[in-house]
């Protein structure tokens, strides 16, 4: 497994399971089979609602703690210094550790930012406190990161946005690059969207992704999570199936050229397929997190 040096010195596997709107039940079994297949870093968070069930399978696989990398994230609606505090007892409750190796914020908060850097610097205090071993944030365009910068003493070691062959966010990433800042991929083969040019074309049947699959003999998601890691970002593709969860696992014995790399760059939309950052507020995306049992 590849890792990644975060800007703080922590190594973290460059390939995640990512378990985004997977049922309790189900994530149970897809991280076990993801931890059996040789993954060491499963991303969750707590308005997945399933912390408690990633905790569970990483305690029953027989791998010491310190062999899987642990990532959460804190919801915006326990933004704010103590409340963000209390969502790390939350989250390190449910997932049944101590420490959590990246904590991060899961969205900013525009019309609220005030709370949003109270909560980050929240997670300032933790990564001081050895509670966590790296903090960042999520879905943070160069506005919010520029205005975190000015008042945070820790830079993020990690940006969680979301970046496939039709939407990559190069000036996030670009930002993120000159600050020491990792993208990390969610979605990283453009599951949210399905879509180009208005005909809802996926990116799995894209022609030109599916030519440079065929000719290393790689499946198109192989190939776009590749594409994704010889940028230097981290990827955490989702799946329950276990036939997927070892297909995308099976990325490090290949290389694509610069070409290829060239050619999926040009597949930007340049259109998002999540909500759009600035929309965010409490009042349409709050939630209550619940306590850990």
């Amino acid at each position: 497994m590849k890792t990644i040096t975060l800007n703080n010195g922590v190594e973290m596997p460059a390939l995640g399971l990512g378990v985004f709107q997977t049922p309790p039940g189900e994530t149970r079994d897809a991280v076990a089979t993801a931890l059996a297949a040789g993954y060491r870093h499963i991303d969750t968070a707590a308005a997945y609602g399933n912390e408690p069930q990633v905790g569970e399978a990483v305690h029953a696989s027989g791998l010491d703690r310190s062999q899987v990398f642990l990532e959460t994230k804190i919801w915006i609606s326990d933004y704010g210094y103590e409340e963000t505090l209390h969502g790390f007892d939350k989250s390190a409750g449910k997932l049944g550790v101590e420490q959590i190796d990246l904590l991060i914020l899961h969205q900013a908060l525009p019309s609220a930012f005030e709370r949003t850097l109270d909560a980050y610097r929240a997670l300032e205090t933790l990564l001081e406190d050895g509670k966590v071993r790296a903090i960042g944030v999520s879905n943070f365009m160069v506005e919010h990161l520029t205005n975190l910068l000015e008042r945070a003493t820790v830079v993020p070691a990690v940006n969680q946005i979301e970046c496939h062959p039709y939407f990559s966010q190069p000036q996030v990433q670009d930002f993120g690059a000159r600050h020491g800042i990792v993208t990390q991929a969610w979605s990283p083969i453009g599951g949210i969207t399905f879509y180009r040019d208005g005909n809802h074309r996926s990116t799995l049947d894209d022609p030109v992704i599916t030519s440079i699959a065929a000719s290393h003999e790689k499946s198109p998601a192989q190939v776009m999570l590749r594409w994704g890691l010889q940028h230097g970002r981290s990827v955490i593709p989702k799946s329950t199936k276990p036939s997927r969860i070892n297909e995308n696992i099976g990325v490090f014995d290949f290389e694509l050229t610069g070409g290829e790399l060239a050619a999926i760059d040009r597949l930007d939309t340049g259109r998002r397929g999540g909500p759009e950052p600035e929309a965010i507020t409490l009042e349409s995306f709050g939630r209550h997190i619940p306590e850990a049992r």
